[in-house]
């Protein structure tokens, strides 16, 4: 059985092929992105436009596990409306389309501290002193110069392993945005999101917040507390000259990816 055994010169002519084609896609991957923000050179950063958040495409209704509904009692003699905790009208938000706001004062702070240490030494010998009688000359003779019959084997190791960690982070923010009820769960609990930008010559703050809430957790101000808020995804960043001057260029981002040393 022979073997088909590509020419040299074709199998590099393929090779570069590929690293052309590898550099062609990495070089595409920023292009859409780069275009933009050429055609946007000494103009600010635009605003995003109000839309509606269930027409966005990344969208997706929050199903949750639901308690068995309970009949609501009417009583048309009665001042007393089932669920309510005023006799005059709520202001607080209860459907969807309603506004709230949310409270964030997020101050954690964490430190850790780890050690790890570890010595471990081995020694074996092994030699042959006594062989029968032969161990003499003969014994000697047999073995290559330099090599002593009473000492054949003798190794040692040794291992130490000293290691080190730490953590040290300290996180606070304070913050107030309006939110909107996007959609009423059966049971009772409503889904909210907001997102507040704000621009500043050239960069624009964006803040964006969503999760589930409990309408007992709404204070009488119509505000609510950010630890109540149950899957709380809170985003706190900016866009714009500042921050692109923070970020790594494409090609050193591309090269952190692909380079495994």
């Amino acid at each position: 059985m022979c073997a088909f055994k590509m020419p040299a010169a074709k199998s590099t002519a393929r090779a570069a092929f590929r690293f052309a084609l590898l550099a062609a896609v990495a070089a595409g991957l920023p292009a859409c992105n780069a275009m933009s923000r050429v055609s946007d050179i000494g103009s600010a950063p635009e605003l995003t436009k109000i839309k509606d958040p269930q027409a966005q495409p990344g969208y997706q209704p929050v199903s949750l596990p639901m308690p068995t509904p309970l009949p609501t009692e009417r009583n048309p003699n009665s001042l007393w409306r089932t669920g309510a905790k005023a006799f005059f009208k709520d202001q607080r938000a209860s459907k969807v389309g309603d506004l709230l706001t949310v409270d964030i004062q997020i101050n954690d702070q964490a430190q850790m501290n780890n050690q790890t240490t570890r010595t471990r030494g081995n020694s074996e010998k092994a030699g042959m002193p006594s062989l029968f009688g032969f161990e003499g000359k003969a014994l000697q003779r047999a073995l290559p110069d330099g090599v002593n019959a009473g000492s054949l084997l003798d190794l040692n190791s040794s291992t130490s392993n000293d290691g080190k960690g730490a953590i040290n982070r300290k996180e606070q923010i304070t913050l107030k945005v309006a939110a909107l009820v996007t959609q009423s769960l059966p049971n009772g609990n409503m889904v909210i999101q907001g997102r507040q930008e704000v621009r500043v010559n050239y960069e624009v703050r964006d803040l964006i917040i969503t999760g589930v809430i409990r309408p007992e957790d709404i204070t009488a101000q119509n505000t609510i507390s950010y630890e109540k808020v149950a899957e709380a995804r809170i985003s706190y960043g900016g866009r714009g000259q500042i921050t692109d001057v923070q970020q790594p260029r494409y090609g050193q981002q591309l090269f952190d990816i692909i380079m495994p040393f």
